[in-house]
This record gives structure tokens, C-alpha cells and sequence, in this order.
């Protein structure tokens, strides 16, 4: 046994406990009595200290070393580039603050969904704070001396800074405003019928199999917030149904089979070691919005998705195939991200990242931050905010501590442009197949360009190999955007 392999295999012992860490809060959010919080948040904290403390062990600092002077080949090498980078990270942490930040945010969860449900955000606010501040802690232990807000993002997309993303959302900004100013000076349609939940669920498990999520190796449940729980052979995934929008449940389950295809794509090889799982939250988000978007909303595939409705729900007052697609991607006035049309999404994110930055900066207080969404929504959509469930207690994120995360869902945006674009010249019959139902050939592709690498390639490089070389930029999502919206 060389040192390399000792390692590896105190990596799949950490992973391993990693995956039960994860289960854990995927309970939390589907099936945990509201009772056991104040349990749940002990058990969270008892496995955030043993990993923590595993993670930042001498031993593995050890290891790592003698490994990184004796190991070659690229597969090893990316191995011991994410180990290095998690050591470093665990070791500048300290052990009780992981811990304190892994019992608050199982708690503060909790209080958020309770605050939601109530439109109380003074309710929520002093947990908050508590997040906040802890947040901060962190920041400064990994930043050393260098941006707060840099070290957060570093923890969802690796070598991401403020400064790159501020100047990619100025470059985005303009088009979007123009664009959405224009779509939403015409009429859409608006589907009014009643569809029952059960019949949604149904047809959302059709979807999710056709889209190739293996559900030998997962499951469906209800959350408040729809997500993704998992790696390898276990990869779950969440929705949510409301009466009068099937759409919610349908997209937001070809959402989050996105992320689940990601993993359960990776080379066999790579499970329960650092490369065993996505690289990055902006790559994994390109998973999730092209399998939703440039794919589940194509006029092809809706298309398909429309006669399949038509069978499950009868009649709902829609005449067409091409209604129907107008429906599907309607450009409307509302309030919550996850409901956003594409034309308006990376506004939210933008709004999202404007005002953590200032959290994590001290320059916005917890107690203001409500007033200032407000503000800022109005200004940047045009209508005010109605009520705190829509407005700044709409997003799980800030309760779970999840700062430095939302800039990733545009730059999943962006990397979903360039690979949408590849895509259309790598599988010449995409339409004639999405028009079946039948997105095989797209989400084949993607799962051999991008999925089954996992963690071997740095966020950016994966995404550029897929698209022949090419730097991901802005330019193909906008394209692509104008291109769908510009004339609809």
C-alpha cells in the first residue's frame, strides 16, 4: 500500500459518512416530524464535527503530502488537487465553529419554513443574524486576510470571484432589461384550469425517466423547496405540486433530475472519492437548466409534453400545441425565482448577490434586509412586493447558510448557453427526438461531454472541452435567449 492508496481509502470512509451527513438533511425536508428539530439540529452538529475533524486531520495532511511527492497520472493527480484544496479549507476552519454553524443552520431552517408559512420575517431575523455573523466567522478563517466574499464563493465554484461575476452580470444586464421589456409588451397565455395532484406526480415520474434519471438509485418526494440529495446509487430528488400551475411540479422535477443525472453519470470508478460527485455548483446548474429549459421547454419537446397533458387531464381550456409552448415559457410579472421565466431569472440572481455581497460585507444589516429587498425588487421589476413569502423569505439558501451560492445559478445559465449551442451542431436529429418525447440523444451527449467526469476537471475547463475549446461566455445563453424570446 502506497501512501496514495491509504489515502484514497480514508477519502471513501469520509465520503461515506459525507452521504449519511446529506441524508440526513434530505429527511429533514421531506419526511422529519416538526418535532425533532431540536434532535435534528444535535445530530447535524455531531456529524459536522466528525467529518470536520476528519477532514482536517494531521494524519491526512500527512498522507496528502507523501502522496502529492509520489503520484502520477491525471486521474490521481485531480484526486489529490480536491483533497489539498478541502485540507487546506478544513484546517483554517476551526472544529467548534463548523459545528455551531451546523446546528444553527439545521435550526434556523426549520424557523425559516415556519416564517414563511406565517409572512413573518421579524420572526426569522434573529436566527438570521446569528447566520450571518457565524458566516462572517468563516469568511475571515478562509480568507486570511483576502475578500469575505471571495472565500464563500470559492466553496460552490472554485477560483469564481465577485469582481468576475460583477462584470459578467454588467454585460448581461442591459440585453435582459431590453429583451424583457419587449416580451412583456405582449399578451401571453395563462392556463386556469384545476389538475389534480396525484395525476401531476404521475406524469412528473414519466417525465423524469424519459429525461434518464434511474429511480433504481432514487426517488421522488414533496419538499417546500424542490432539491437534490446524493451521489452514486443514491441520488433522490424533490418537487413541489400546486393546484392551478402544473408546470410548477413538472419543470421544477426535470429541474432537479438535471442535477440528479449529473451524478448519477459519474464514472463508477469515481464513487466515494473527491472526483465522485459534481465539480462545481455553476456546472452542476448547467445540468439542471438545460435539461429544463433549452430541452423541457423547447417548442419540440412541449410539443410532445402537451398531447401527453392533454391524455392525463383531459381538456384545460389550452387550443394547441403552439399555445401551449407560448404557455410553458410565458414572460409575466411575478415574484419568485424559481417560478421565473428565462428572460427574467438571472435579474433574480442578480438582486440575490447584490444584497448577500452586502451582508457578508457589514454594509447591510439583517434588520434592513427585508426593506431593502423590497426596494431593490421594485426597482429592478417594476411592481412592489406584496408579501415577505414572496419577497426575501422565498429562498431556503440564507437560513442553511448557503452564501456565495446564488451567483452559481446564472452561471449555470451561462454555461447551459455554450453547451446548448454544441449540442445543436453535436446531435443533428435534437428536434425530430425532443418532439417524441424522447431526449435521450441530448442528455447522452451531456452526460459523456460533462457528467461522467465528475470532479477530473476544473468548472470551466469541463465546459470548454464539451464546446470544442471555447472560454464559456455570456454570448450563446444571450443569443440563445433573443433568439427564443425575441419574436415569440
Amino acid at each position: 500500500m502506497t501512501a496514495y492508496d491509504d489515502l484514497m481509502a480514508l477519502e471513501r470512509e469520509t465520503q461515506a459518512l459525507a452521504q449519511v451527513a446529506g441524508r440526513l438533511g434530505w429527511d429533514q425536508e421531506t419526511m422529519m416530524p416538526r418535532g425533532a428539530a431540536p434532535q435534528r439540529a444535535e445530530e447535524a452538529g455531531a456529524m459536522q464535527a466528525v467529518l470536520h475533524a476528519r477532514r482536517g486531520d494531521a494524519r491526512r495532511g500527512d498522507l496528502l503530502a507523501q502522496a502529492e511527492a509520489e503520484a502520477t497520472g491525471e486521474v490521481a493527480c485531480a484526486q489529490l488537487r480536491h483533497i489539498r484544496r478541502d485540507f487546506d479549507r478544513a484546517v483554517r476552519v476551526p472544529g467548534d465553529l463548523a459545528v455551531a454553524l451546523a446546528r444553527l443552520t439545521s435550526r434556523a431552517q426549520g424557523q425559516w419554513a415556519e416564517a414563511r408559512a406565517g409572512d413573518d420575517y421579524a420572526a426569522f431575523a434573529p436566527v438570521l443574524a446569528e447566520v450571518v455573523r457565524l458566516k462572517r466567522e468563516e469568511a475571515a478563517a478562509l480568507a486570511r486576510g483576502g475578500d469575505l466574499y471571495d472565500a464563500l464563493i470559492d466553496d460552490f465554484e472554485p477560483e469564481m470571484t465577485a469582481a468576475r461575476l460583477d462584470a459578467m452580470f454588467a454585460e448581461m444586464r442591459p440585453r435582459l432589461v431590453d429583451l424583457r421589456a419587449r416580451a412583456l409588451d405582449r399578451d401571453w397565455p395563462v392556463m386556469e384550469a384545476a389538475f389534480e395532484e396525484q395525476a401531476q406526480l404521475r406524469l412528473a415520474r414519466e417525465v423524469a425517466r424519459r429525461f434518464g434519471y434511474d429511480f433504481a438509485r432514487g426517488r421522488l418526494d414533496l419538499a417546500v423547496h424542490p432539491f437534490s440529495s446524493g451521489s452514486g446509487d443514491d441520488v433522490r430528488i424533490t418537487t413541489r405540486v400546486a393546484e392551478h400551475d402544473p408546470f410548477n411540479c413538472i419543470y421544477s422535477t426535470i429541474h432537479e433530475v438535471g442535477h440528479a443525472c449529473y451524478e448519477q453519470g459519474i464514472d463508477a470508478d469515481y464513487r466515494l472519492t473527491p472526483l465522485g460527485q459534481g465539480v462545481s455548483m455553476g456546472v452542476h446548474e448547467s445540468q439542471s437548466r438545460i435539461y429544463e429549459n433549452q430541452l423541457g421547454r423547447s417548442r419540440a419537446f412541449t410539443g410532445w409534453l402537451y398531447a401527453r397533458m392533454r391524455e392525463a387531464f383531459g381538456d384545460f381550456g389550452v387550443a394547441g400545441e403552439e399555445v401551449f409552448y407560448r404557455a410553458v415559457n410565458r414572460v409575466h410579472r411575478g415574484y419568485i425565482r424559481t417560478e421565473a421565466d428565462e428572460v427574467q431569472y438571472n435579474l433574480h440572481i442578480m438582486l440575490r448577490f447584490d444584497l448577500e455581497k452586502a451582508l457578508i460585507a457589514g454594509d447591510l444589516a439583517v434588520d434592513d434586509l427585508e426593506a431593502a429587498w423590497n426596494d431593490r425588487f421594485e426597482a429592478d421589476f417594476g411592481h412592489a412586493v406584496d408579501r415577505a413569502s414572496n419577497g426575501v423569505l422565498q429562498d431556503v439558501h440564507w437560513s442553511v447558510g448557503l452564501f456565495g451560492y446564488f451567483p452559481t445559478y446564472s452561471l449555470g445559465n451561462v454555461y447551459a448557453g455554450c453547451l446548448y449551442h454544441a449540442m445543436r451542431a453535436a446531435v443533428p436529429d435534437l428536434e425530430a427526438e425532443l418532439a417524441r418525447g424522447e431526449p435521450g440523444a441530448a442528455t447522452g451527449w451531456l452526460c459523456a461531454q460533462v457528467q461522467a467526469h465528475g470532479g477530473r476537471f476544473a468548472p470551466a475547463e469541463v465546459i470548454a472541452r464539451a464546446c470544442g475549446g471555447e472560454t464559456p461566455t455570456a454570448g450563446p445563453l444571450l443569443d440563445y435567449l433573443e433568439e427564443k424570446f425575441g419574436g415569440m
